[in-house]
């Protein structure tokens, strides 16, 4: 294994604990207040295509643009004031750059959401490629699209890379991209299928592990 992509939200930050709060508590009731709309169903998407899936399939009782601008009032404070880094993450790039690793950090969330990110944990520079949904014209996950983008921007055949995901449509995502997956379990998912993941993780310690030998060839 020759590469390594982070997916951002549940990973690199616990930023799924808020985004679950927050869908669960205001913007689905607001958006479909009559469904109860299952939150695996839309984990990992982008939040635009969110609004669109669950117009389509439930009928939105609110306009895109508030939709829209509820996402984004509750990113800047979620990644700006309440998120927590993956413990060891600076240590942890660092020995992957040393090793010749190249990282990328992939995610669904649009480049203004994952700079708040990065400068606020002093990430930027840490990763080969930042890659945002938003820079493909293409599917959200759970389609592959966007980490055979990342794959081919990092010039690294996507079986040779090591995707770590959290969500059950980003697992679905790295799987289809042919990558070998590894699946980090967090609390905010509860029990959804993580079966097309190669491996299953359940603390930064065991993905600093998994990852190191799978990129070591182990």
């Amino acid at each position: 294994m020759t590469a390594v992509l982070f997916d951002m939200d549940g990973v690199l930050v616990d930023s799924e604990d808020y985004w679950v709060e927050f869908e669960r508590e205001d913007i689905f009731p607001a958006t479909v207040p009559d469904e109860k709309v299952d939150l695996a169903e839309t984990s990992g998407m982008n939040f635009r295509e969110i609004y669109d899936y669950l117009d389509e399939e439930y009928d939105a009782t609110i306009s895109r643009e508030e939709f829209v601008q509820r996402f984004t009032e509750a990113a800047e404070e979620i990644y700006t004031e309440r998120v927590e880094l993956l413990d060891g993450l600076h240590d942890f790039l660092a020995e992957l750059d040393d090793r010749g690793v190249p990282t990328a950090l992939v995610s669904s969330s649009p480049h203004d959401w994952i700079g708040m990110v990065t400068e606020r944990f002093d990430l930027e520079g840490e990763f080969d490629r930042v890659i945002s949904a938003d820079d493909i014209d293409a599917a959200s996950k759970p389609a592959p699209d966007v980490f055979e983008y990342a794959a081919d921007e990092l010039g690294v055949p996507a079986a040779d890379c090591v995707v770590v995901e959290d969500s059950a449509n980003g697992i679905e995502a790295a799987a289809r991209a042919g990558t070998t997956v590894i699946a980090y379990r967090i609390d905010a998912h509860g029990d959804i299928d993580r079966s097309p993941a190669d491996e299953i993780v359940d603390s930064p310690a065991e993905i600093r592990e998994r990852v190191l030998a799978l990129t070591a060839g182990e």
